[in-house]
């Protein structure tokens, strides 16, 4: 990946791969996950028990292969499990519905079943060679016959084992091979030797992809927000330009919610019914209430909550604030660390300062206050139900319900002045014409002489 970054930590609409995998197998019904990770690699260990509070870890200090790293977990084989799992920390594309398919197979007799997928150019992928129905081997490409390297049925790597003939297969492994490595692909023939029943489950292409690279990272978030947009479609959402929107693996619409084009979605959000969010718009960690209307060129940071039918427009940023029902901002307004009543209105230039260089403070605003255009909120700082600031104003004290505060340098008004400024520079402007003349005249002179 070229990344300071483990490749499992490398995030697929905002969750890191491995979580999506750990995801994956909870909703596929696992009870108990074991993850098995490389030396002093806390950090993978944090994502994988943030997906998964209940996940055991295990340490594999030496690569010595697939069906190694898997026996490095030899505790959690033991714990008399109906089946299990072997999943890949770079294959974030996985199904549940898929997971739930292979555990079937196992329920139905099978010990030991190999996800497979009709590959598009199966050259460079094992082969899952089958007779009757039953899996027989899985063949390297290298190693294939001229007949079976025309199998189209490929390994998709991910692997299923009965509870109780795991760790017979498992330990079974040798690493008699030229790179002396442990090779889970070995299981199947293993299987076979003891008389167990083998099978493949077959999935798609994309759903086994796993990520190497940039490219394939960038592939990968493309085929999740393809998922992501039809999912939201399907329940209800418009996406008036869906390849334009992006979603975040935890994004949440009501129904009839409208999102135009160029939206994009941070982790947390969620929008409820009837909303809409206007082109052009940012949102994470924000709270969206029915009807309410947000963008176009609106972001809205952590801790926002905008109520129902609030109005949030063009080049308005709302950070940690709560906006009520019915109130708008509707241009050109910073709100942070900020409450705002129900029915007040915004006028654009407002700005609530709340950072004296070294902590936040709060702005409240009550219901159905009046904040004039351009008008700075310097917090601690309260603005009363029904009170008028107007615009320009510097408010730095609480202003009381029904007041009118101003808080600007009183107005001064000359009458004539600016015509008189306009003749008096254009006296100037001819005199100065002059003397330039008569300087270069004597300059001339000077020369000549």
């Amino acid at each position: 990946m070229r990344s300071a970054l483990p490749k499992a930590l490398a995030p697929i609409a905002g969750l890191p791969m491995i979580a999506h995998v750990v995801k994956a197998a909870r909703e596929a019904g696992a009870e108990r996950i074991a993850v098995v990770v490389g030396p002093g690699r806390d950090d993978v260990a944090a994502a994988a028990r943030a997906a998964f509070p209940g996940i055991d870890l295990f340490e594999q200090a030496q690569r010595r292969g697939t069906a190694h790293a898997v026996l490095m977990a030899k505790e959690a084989l033991t714990g008399g499990s109906d089946d299990v799992l072997v999943l890949f920390g770079d294959t974030p594309l996985i199904e549940p519905s898929t997971l739930k398919e292979m555990r079937l197979k196992l329920a139905r007799g099978a010990a030991c079943v190999v996800l497979g997928f009709l590959a598009r150019d199966a050259h460079g992928y094992g082969r899952l060679v089958q007779c009757e129905g039953e899996l027989v081997a899985i063949r390297e490409e290298k190693d294939a016959s001229p007949q079976e390297r025309e199998i189209k049925l490929c390994n998709g790597g991910l692997m299923g084992f009965s509870g109780s003939a795991a760790l017979s297969i498992l330990e079974r492994i040798s690493n008699d091979n030229a790179q002396g490595e442990f090779y889970l692909t070995d299981a199947v023939e293993i299987a076979r030797e003891l008389a167990l029943k083998t099978a493949a489950v077959n999935a798609s292409e994309n759903e086994v992809m796993g990520v190497n690279d940039r490219v394939q990272l960038a592939a990968a978030e493309a085929l999740m927000q393809e998922r992501l947009r039809e999912a939201a479609m399907r329940n209800g959402a418009t996406l008036l330009a869906p390849q334009t929107v992006f979603l975040s693996h935890d994004t949440k619409f009501g129904r009839d919610v409208v999102i135009e084009p160029h939206v994009v979605f941070g982790q947390g959000v969620q929008v409820e019914s009837a909303a809409r969010i206007r082109a052009f718009s940012h949102l994470e960690g924000a709270h969206v209430a029915s009807g309410a209307i947000v963008g176009p060129f609106a972001r809205l940071r952590p801790g926002a909550e905008i109520g129902t039918d609030a109005h949030i427009g063009n080049f308005v940023e709302v950070k940690n604030a709560r906006i009520g029902p019915g109130a708008k901002a509707n241009h050109l307004a910073y709100l942070g660390d900020a409450s705002v009543g129900s029915r007040s209105n915004i006028g654009a230039g407002t700005i609530t300062c709340n950072y004296d260089g070294f902590d936040k403070h709060r702005t409240e605003i009550e219901a159905e206050a009046f904040i004039g255009t351009n008008s700075s909120l310097v917090a601690p700082v309260r603005i009363g139900k029904g009170a008028y600031v107007g615009s320009g104003s510097v408010i730095t004290r609480d202003v009381p319900p029904d007041a009118l505060a101003l808080g600007r340098a009183r107005q001064e008004v000359k009458p004539g002045w600016a015509k008189a400024f306009r003749e008096r520079k254009a006296k100037g402007s001819k005199s100065d014409e002059v003397s330039s003349s008569e300087g270069a005249g004597r300059s001339r002179k000077a020369r000549e002489g």
